[in-house]
């Protein structure tokens, strides 16, 4: 009888965090929409890119979240039930907002979980529940928020559950994960929020020959992810290095370096504010890639290189989409080289490299399903086990423990 009251304890605990984080998602849905459609049509607010910088470490400072550890924080909140601050979810959405307002290249989906577990985690806390139920409730806020910002409810209940201890899942929180997802995914329909999808071309039949190309794509987005990491913590490196303790300096030089880079390359088309193909979150770069079939084959370097630049300096977002767009340019391009069709090969690098930066591999697979439909999914499913394995344990996440070894089945030694 526990057990029942239990269940439905959460379950409708699981619905009202559904609810109400998928309001908060929805709102961030639109400002970030509004102010990209804002900087599109305003090219000149490129050059405010110091500016949000310098105004984003001032926002930090002034809530007295000058250390806020952004997405590790959340990892901690499940992990150990460390309560997060209420203040991280208005700071969040508006830092983010802000970065997207003047070009910073970094995605909303990082910010999302922040937001979710930020106000999850507080009411938790505020109610006194034990601490298996906080940490619940902190996870149904994970993917609400994700599942409401990008409409993929089965990726978004796997992820917040799988990626805190790669190798564990709690399956204890998969019932409440799962409905608060599909809560924050059906107010998102009801609000007019497009669920995420891209429709391909090229799919090649299941074949000896198609499995070898795949798992040749997926052993090079493997070894693109480990870039990808290795300069996404590299720049935070560097900053440190040239500023340290001199977090205004580094957001504004971050800002101008991204700026300069923009400009170089809008002068390279013959537009200098013109040709903003770097800057935001890089949705523009996974529609060409998928949609379209097109990519350059120095668009994958150049993302993870904005990307590197606008998060190290202090500029706040989040990491995934820019890995999307990283990875379905590189798959675009390296696919024809493998005999496969460049949309195809965007797709597969896509979550294949999301994998890679994550080491989410169950994830990844509903990520395939929810983004590009069922067909080819044991294509997907091969290449996003070959980028697991051949990954490494670099990862985006410093909080996040890797429990198993990647090569045999035994525990992984610290």
């Amino acid at each position: 009888m526990q057990s029942v009251k239990t269940f439905f304890r959460r379950y409708v605990a699981a619905i009202l965090i559904g609810l109400l984080v998928g309001l908060v998602g929805i709102s961030f849905h639109f400002a970030v929409d509004f102010v990209t459609a804002l900087r599109l049509h305003f090219p000149v607010l490129l050059l405010l890119l110091p500016v949000g910088g310098l105004a984003t470490i001032w926002l930090y400072h002034i809530c007295g979240m000058d250390r806020d550890r952004g997405t590790n924080l959340v990892l901690v909140a499940v992990r150990d039930n460390e309560p997060m601050h209420l203040r991280t979810a208005p700071l969040i959405f508006l830092s983010t907002v802000l970065n997207h307002l003047v070009g910073g290249s970094s995605g909303r989906e990082g910010a999302a979980l922040q937001l979710g577990a930020s106000i999850s985690s507080r009411i938790s806390h505020a109610l006194h529940l034990k601490e298996s139920d906080s940490r619940i409730l902190t996870i149904c806020g994970m993917s609400a928020a994700f599942s409401a910002l990008f409409g993929t409810p089965l990726a978004a209940a796997v992820f917040a559950l799988e990626v805190v201890h790669v190798g564990i899942l709690q399956y204890a929180a998969l019932v409440p994960s799962l409905l608060s997802a599909l809560t924050g995914y059906l107010l998102a329909q009801a609000f007019g929020v497009p669920p995420t999808f891209y429709p391909l071309s090229g799919l090649p039949a299941l074949s000896p020959a198609s499995l070898f190309q795949v798992t040749v794509l997926g052993g090079l987005c493997a070894l693109v992810s480990v870039l990808f990491c290795w300069g996404m913590h590299q720049a935070h490196h560097l900053y440190a290095k040239f500023f340290p303790e001199r977090p205004y300096r580094r957001a504004a030089a971050g800002g101008a370096l991204v700026l300069a880079l923009t400009l170089l390359v809008g002068l390279c088309h013959g537009s200098p504010l013109g040709y903003p193909l770097y800057n935001g979150a890089g949705g523009n770069l996974i529609a060409a890639a998928i949609g379209s079939g097109q990519a350059d084959p120095w668009d994958f370097l150049l993302k993870i290189l904005f990307t590197a630049l606008t998060l190290g300096a202090g500029f706040r977002g989040g990491e995934i989409v820019p890995a999307f767009a990283t990875g379905a340019s590189f798959g675009c391009v390296a696919a024809p080289l493998l005999g496969l069709a460049p949309s195809f090969g965007g797709a597969v690098g896509t979550v294949a490299l999301f994998c890679g930066v994550t080491n989410c591999p169950l994830t990844s697979m509903f990520l395939a399903y929810e983004l590009f439909g069922g067909a080819g999914l044991p294509l997907f499913a091969l290449a996003i086990a070959v980028s697991y394995r051949l990954s490494g344990y670099s990862s985006l996440y410093s909080e996040q423990q890797i429990i198993y070894s990647k090569c045999d089945l035994t525990f992984r030694k610290p």
